[in-house]
C-alpha cells in the first residue's frame, strides 16, 4: 500500500536501512526460509495449524519463474466460522489484558520480524516479485506498525467532562470494538496486514487475517512469528482461500464488528454494503488515481527523482502510485527527456538478483490490462516514447513504459493502470492543474513539485486527497495517518489516529454524588 523503500526503512531516514543485498536463486530462497521454520502451508486457526477441512489446496505461484513455490489449504465458510468463533472465545480474555501485557506481546513479535526480515523479504520477492531491496524496506515497514502499535498501546486515553450539574460525574471510556475482519491485497502482503492488525491486537481486539490467495506465504510467516512472541492462540487467525465464501461469512457474522480492507474500489463498495445488514464498523482503503504535478519552477532532479520513486516502486503495482504526470507546458520537454533517460535506467528481472529494480506484473490478467491501456492511449493520440511492449524476459514483465501526449479522455487518465507506466500530460495554468487533478472519483495519494512555498500551500490546500506529498515521492510512513477522500475509502491507517479505528466510545454518567 504503500511504501516499499528503495532504500530502507523509514523513508524519512533512509539510514536506518539494512544496506546488504541478499542474492540467490529462487530453489535457494525458498530452502532458506523452509529451515528457518518460516514457509507454513495451513491456516491458523485458534493458535493450530490447519487444513482445509475438505483437503483441498491452492497452488502459489513465484511471478518472475512462473514455478510453484508450494501449496496452502483452499479454506471457505466452515474454517472461517470456527476462525470467528476462535476469536470471539478468545476476544475476554485478550482484551482484559492491562495495555502493558499487551504491549510486550506486540513487542515481542516485532523483535522477532526484525531478526527474521531476510527470510520474510525472501519470501515475499518468491511470492510477489518485487525486488529484495523493495522487500526488505516492507519488511522494516511493516514491522514498524507492530512497534508503534506497541507503544501506542499504552496511550489509549478516555475524557473527563466537566458536569452540567453538581452531582454529576461525567467521563468517557475507550473500549476495543470486538473480534475484526482483516482482508487484504497481494502486493503489500506484510504492510497491509501489521498495519491493521497492529492496532486492532494493541486496542485488545482479536482477529481473523484473509490474505491474498496470490501471496499467503507472507502472512502465515508472520503469524507463525506472532505464536512464536506470546500472542495468545485464537487472537490472531489467519484463513486463506476462496474469497467470496471468507468475505461473506465475516460478513454475515454478528459475532464481526468490524471489517477492514485494503484493495480495489469495486470489492470495498461491496463490503460496504455486505456489512450493512450486522451494521459493523467498516475502514476502506480503496484505490487510487494519483496525480503528480510537476510546476514550471520546480527542481528538475528532484522532480525527476521523486516521480520515478512514486511511479515505479512495486513495478508501479500500489495504490499510492503516480498514475497521472501532469507536467506545466515550459518545463515538459526537458521533464520528458530527463525523466525518460532516468526510466530508462531501471534494470527489469527477477527481484532475488542484485541490481534488479523491476520485477514482474502479478499475473497475466495484470499484463493484460496494461496492454490494454497502452493500446487504448495510443489509439487516441498518445504517443510512447519509451517501453510500450512486453519485456523479452517473458512470463509477466513488462518493459517500463513512459508515454507522451496523453489527455484525459484516456483510460490511463481514467483509471489506475496498476503496472509500469507513466502517462505525461500537459497544463497551462496551476489553477488548470488542481482542476485536472481533482477531477476523479478518487483521492487517496497526490504528488507535487514546486520550489514556492506559498504555491505549495494552495495546491496542497486544494487537492482533494488524503496523502500529499511536497517534492517528496516515498510518503508512507507508519506516524501518519493514511488514508482517502471520495471513493478511495473511509477510515485512516497508522498514527495515533489508526487505532481509534478498532475503539468504541462510552460515555458514563455518574448521578447522585452527593454525600451521604
Amino acid at each position: 500500500m504503500h511504501r516499499v523503500a528503495l532504500v530502507g526503512r523509514h523513508l524519512l531516514n533512509p539510514s536506518l536501512v539494512l544496506h546488504r543485498q541478499i542474492s540467490m536463486e529462487p530453489r535457494a530462497a525458498v530452502d532458506r526460509v523452509r529451515q528457518s521454520g518460516l514457509l507454513k502451508t495451513q491456516g491458523l486457526i485458534g493458535g493450530k495449524w490447519t487444513d482445509a477441512y475438505d483437503g483441498k489446496t491452492i497452488e502459489v505461484q513465484n511471478p518472475a519463474t512462473g514455478d510453484i513455490i508450494t501449496s496452502v489449504s483452499d479454506m471457505g465458510k466452515k474454517e472461517t466460522t470456527d476462525a470467528i468463533s476462535s476469536a470471539y472465545n478468545t476476544f475476554n480474555s485478550w482484551s482484559k489484558l492491562t495495555a502493558s501485557e499487551r504491549s510486550k506481546c506486540l513487542r515481542k513479535w516485532y523483535d522477532l520480524m526484525i531478526s527474521h526480515q531476510e527470510e520474510l523479504a525472501l519470501l515475499m520477492t518468491l511470492e510477489q516479485g518485487k525486488p529484495l531491496k523493495e522487500a526488505l524496506g516492507e519488511v522494516a515497514y511493516g514491522a514498524g506498525f507492530i512497534e508503534f502499535f506497541a507503544e501506542e498501546a499504552k496511550r489509549i486515553y478516555g475524557d473527563i467532562i466537566p458536569a452540567t450539574l453538581a452531582d454529576r460525574r461525567l467521563f468517557v471510556l475507550k473500549q476495543p470494538v470486538g473480534v475484526v475482519g482483516a482482508i487484504t491485497p497481494w502486493n503489500f502482503p506484510l504492510a497491509m496486514i501489521t498495519r491493521k492488525v497492529g492496532p486492532a491486537l494493541a486496542c485488545g481486539c482479536t482477529v481473523i487475517v484473509k490474505p491474498s490467495e496470490y501471496t499467503p506465504l507472507t502472512a502465515l510467516a508472520a503469524a507463525e512469528l506472532s505464536l512464536q512472541a506470546g500472542i495468545p492462540p485464537g487472537a490472531l487467525n489467519v484463513v486463506v482461500g476462496n474469497a467470496s465464501d471468507i468475505g461473506d461469512t465475516l460478513l454475515q457474522s454478528t459475532k464481526v464488528r468490524k471489517i477492514t480492507f485494503t484493495g480495489s474500489t469495486a470489492v470495498g463498495k461491496k463490503l460496504l454494503a455486505g456489512s450493512a445488514n450486522t451494521v459493523k464498523r467498516v475502514s476502506l482503503e480503496l484505490g487510487g488515481n494519483a496525480p503528480c504535478i510537476v510546476f514550471d519552477d520546480a527542481d528538475l532532479d528532484v522532480a525527476v527523482k521523486g516521480t520515478l520513486a512514486a511511479k515505479f516502486r512495486n513495478s508501479g503495482q500500489t495504490c499510492v502510485c503516480a498514475n497521472r504526470i501532469l507536467v506545466q507546458e515550459g518545463i515538459y520537454e526537458k521533464f520528458a527527456n530527463a525523466f525518460a533517460k532516468a526510466v530508462q535506467n531501471l534494470e527489469v528481472g527477477n527481484g532475488l538478483l542484485e541490481g534488479i529494480a523491476q520485477g514482474p506484473l502479478i499475473n497475466a490478467a495484470a499484463l493484460e490490462k496494461v496492454e490494454t491501456f497502452i493500446k487504448d492511449a495510443t489509439s487516441k493520440g498518445a504517443n510512447v516514447i519509451l517501453g510500450g511492449k512486453r519485456h523479452s524476459l517473458g512470463m509477466t514483465f513488462y518493459e517500463p513504459t513512459v508515454l507522451g501526449n496523453v489527455n484525459d479522455e484516456m483510460l490511463v487518465s481514467r483509471e489506475e493502470v496498476f503496472g509500469p507506466v507513466a502517462p505525461l500530460l500537459r497544463f497551462k495554468t496551476e489553477e488548470d492543474a488542481i482542476r485536472m487533478a481533482n477531477d476523479t472519483n478518487a483521492g487517496l495519494a497526490a504528488y507535487v513539485f514546486t520550489t514556492s512555498i506559498p504555491r505549495s500551500w494552495r495546491v496542497t490546500e486544494a487537492l482533494e486527497y488524503g496523502l500529499v506529498g511536497v517534492n517528496e515521492g516515498l510518503i508512507s510512513t507508519e506516524v501518519a495517518p493514511f488514508g482517502g477522500y471520495k471513493q478511495s475509502g473511509l477510515g485512516r491507517e497508522g498514527s495515533k489516529y489508526g487505532i481509534d479505528e478498532y475503539l468504541e466510545l462510552k460515555y458514563v454518567c455518574l448521578g447522585n454524588m452527593k454525600e451521604a
